[in-house]
């Protein structure tokens, strides 16, 4: 699978901008504020039906247009798939597979998988529970539409008891029935999740260990847990045990909302004692092993966006990342750096195919 060619129109601060990549190895390089990042995000929202920022679909269009439009000409087992995203903020969003609109975006989810490493990927380590939670829930849902589907409909079922919590604080009331009714339907999803993500840390721990052996130089070993309450407890009683407390506090405090991962290097929390080498060389391993494991499911290569990891790691775990791109089992890459002679010369030691896009704010050369 590979990503032959994306069109652009009025998307962040590209008017206009058709490319036509490389299938193995495209760089896009600029200053920083010139639109790189944009185009990694513009072939994200191809994949994910949204951007890979927070941002919502308001601030992703261009400043003063009123839709942004995406076009992309994937070829997917040798047969070429048009898919175009067509957004007017407020209103449906609406994708297409070969001119075919979808009845539902979750039907898009997985079929082009992608994977984006950021800067801001140490936030794994260091910030809550919800950003571990996010990278389980991404890895999942394009690997699994149940568990997709499953996730969509807790979340919708905990906004609404939630909201119920904090009306019966206002009113001073409260209805047991409503509550046991939003219980009820929060147990099925909640335990398909809880499976899942146990099941996918199992199968994902190795693969993330080699990974990170081979960046590191083999200098420390690292583990990940996952944490949540439902592995040996019945979510059915813990909602019965947290009745009041959530009542007292107007939100469900049980759940797997709640779960997380706990990350240790040299049996020590990574949080703590790594430094930033170290966390850098985790992320880039944990991304790495959640494109292994896509890979493996899917039976495809996703695609594999790096954002400026040259400004953030040292010349020798450079080249050990570019090493493993390269002879690694890797489809299609797409890469940004601020240094054009920079990447030429990690990219040419190497010996492989590349296409580099200059890119001077929102135009490409």
């Amino acid at each position: 699978m590979y990503l032959e060619k994306i069109k652009l129109t009025q998307f962040k601060n590209y008017s206009a901008e058709e490319l036509n990549f490389s299938t193995k190895l495209n760089c896009f390089v600029g200053k920083n504020g010139m639109g790189k990042t944009n185009l990694l995000d513009s072939i994200y929202y191809l994949c994910m039906c949204k951007s890979s920022t927070s941002l919502n679909d308001r601030n992703v269009m261009q400043k003063g247009a009123d839709f942004f439009r995406l076009e992309g000409h994937f070829v997917l087992n040798k047969k070429k798939q048009k898919v175009v995203a067509k957004v007017i903020p407020g209103k449906k969003k609406e994708f297409e597979l070969g001119d075919v609109p979808y009845k539902k975006l979750l039907e898009h989810i997985g079929l082009f998988p992608v994977v984006m490493i950021i800067p801001d990927d140490t936030e794994l380590a260091k910030e809550g529970s919800e950003v571990r939670r996010k990278f389980m829930d991404n890895t999942l849902s394009q690997s699994d539409v149940k568990y997709l589907e499953s996730l969509l409909a807790y979340n919708r079922i905990l906004k609404q008891r939630n909201a119920a919590l904090k009306q019966f604080a206002q009113t001073r009331s409260f209805d047991e029935a409503l509550i046991r009714t939003f219980d009820d339907q929060l147990i099925a999803p909640a335990q398909y999740i809880s499976t899942s993500r146990a099941d996918f840390i199992k199968e994902f721990s190795p693969v993330f260990e080699n990974y990170y052996k081979v960046i590191s130089g083999e200098q420390e070993t690292v583990r990940c847990d996952y944490k949540s309450q439902l592995i040996d407890q019945d979510f059915a009683q813990l909602l019965e045990m947290a009745n009041e407390k959530d009542r007292i506090l107007q939100r469900t405090t049980v759940g797997v909302h709640k779960d997380d991962l706990r990350f240790f290097i040299d049996e020590f929390p990574l949080k703590r004692f790594a430094s930033q080498g170290q966390l850098k060389s985790f992320v880039l391993a944990m991304k790495l092993a959640q494109y292994d494991f896509l890979k493996q499911l899917k039976n495809k290569h996703p695609l594999l966006l790096l954002d400026d990891i040259f400004d953030k790691l040292d010349r020798d775990r450079v080249e050990q990342l570019m090493k493993l791109l390269v002879d690694g089992d890797f489809g299609q890459v797409f890469i940004t750096d601020t240094h054009e002679k920079r990447i030429e010369e990690i990219i040419e030691t190497f010996g492989t195919d590349f296409k580099k896009f200059i890119i001077e704010s929102g135009t490409v050369k």
